[in-house]
């Protein structure tokens, strides 16, 4: 998936208010005496109420310690919007967690489902700051939810052990991984001031966008697809298709050192040409900037240069893709955000 390997959300921050008194305790501070158990069952303790400022400070945090990237475009936009993107984020990640989680494979596919469960369900767990916010985002942007079961699927399939034969299904599967995200981020972008969205036939515009986002979310995957090579094959994923790789020679197989024992230029070649479909999807997803405000223009601007640059690179010297993860620096980002900000003009 999109980032692979599990590492734990921090923990959420504790409801303000005061300390609980205990079970014998009046509210004068003096020890009552103990009452005769009765026969009627006791009910259990109900769950703390997760408070929304809380639990989006948490969502908050998950993207500080997990998104670095995706912390860098969101910091252009508004405090309500942050938040949203924030929450949108956190719940992404705990899918793709899941799904990246070591462990047997109903188990994972279990805890899938009550993902989708808890995202289907009338209310939020009130104990789940995660559930929280996202509702609540939901009640205030009108982000499709049921996108986020795209995702579900998409990471299903991965722990499934499915293979791509084409390009077509590769693609298939970034729709569902990284498009959705893009449809659910559209959201909670705003259009352009003058843009209407109700153009046309059924809301042309707004259908654009949306369009826009989705092949935008798939340029960035693909580019994850690559970045990540090398660990994806080391835990036994591939997500290159079975078609490109007869192509070009290549089997993805490793040595008994860990490193590809396909030729190297052969490998090389594979990957300028799978960097090169990227850059198609990035043409056609950059046209979204146009149609958003300035500030989520900004934003959109910020994360897809980051990513294209981060392609560049990749293109420009497979063999460090090959030998591991490459990124970029935080002055890089720092300059593309800046470029971003100027782009999208006053």
């Amino acid at each position: 998936m999109t980032v692979p390997g599990a590492i734990p959300d921090p923990a959420p921050d504790r409801p303000p208010g005061p300390t609980p008194r205990r079970v014998g305790d009046d509210p004068t501070g003096h020890a009552l005496r103990p009452v005769t158990p009765i026969s009627e069952p006791v009910p259990g303790p109900m769950p703390v109420l997760v408070p929304v400022p809380v639990a989006y400070r948490y969502c908050e945090r998950v993207v500080r310690a997990r998104a670095r990237n995706f912390a860098y475009g969101i910091r252009l936009l508004a405090p309500s919007k942050r938040r949203a993107l924030c929450a949108l984020y956190a719940f992404a990640r705990r899918i793709d967690d899941i799904g990246d989680a070591a462990g047997p494979v109903n188990t994972r596919l279990s805890a899938l489902e009550e993902a989708r469960a808890g995202l289907r369900a009338p209310g939020p767990d009130p104990a789940d700051p995660v559930l929280v916010a996202l509702r609540d985002t939901a009640a205030r942007f009108p982000v499709p939810l049921e996108a986020f079961e795209e995702l579900i699927d998409g990471c299903a399939a991965d722990v499934a052990g499915a293979c791509y034969q084409s390009y077509e299904d590769l693609v298939g599967y970034c729709r569902e991984v990284a498009g959705s995200i893009g449809r659910l981020s559209l959201g909670v972008f705003g259009l352009a001031s003058g843009v209407d969205g109700r153009d046309g036939a059924g809301g042309g515009t707004l259908r654009r966008a949306a369009r826009f986002a989705d092949s935008l979310g798939v340029a960035l995957q693909l580019t994850n697809v690559l970045r990540d090579l090398r660990e994806d094959r080391c835990a036994g994923r591939v997500y290159l298709p079975a078609d490109d790789l007869r192509r070009f020679g290549c089997t993805l197989d490793l040595d008994g050192s860990g490193a590809f024992a396909d030729p190297p230029e052969r490998l090389a070649r594979l990957i300028r040409y799978e960097a090169g479909r990227a850059l198609g999807w990035y043409a056609e997803g950059m046209r979204l900037i146009p149609l958003l405000d300035r500030r989520s223009a900004a934003c959109t601007a910020a994360m897809a240069g980051i990513y294209r640059r981060l392609l560049a690179r990749i293109a420009a010297d497979p063999g460090r893709a090959l030998d591991g993860r490459v990124s970029l620096t935080p002055w890089a980002k720092a300059m593309v955000a800046a470029r971003a900000i100027a782009g999208a003009g006053p």
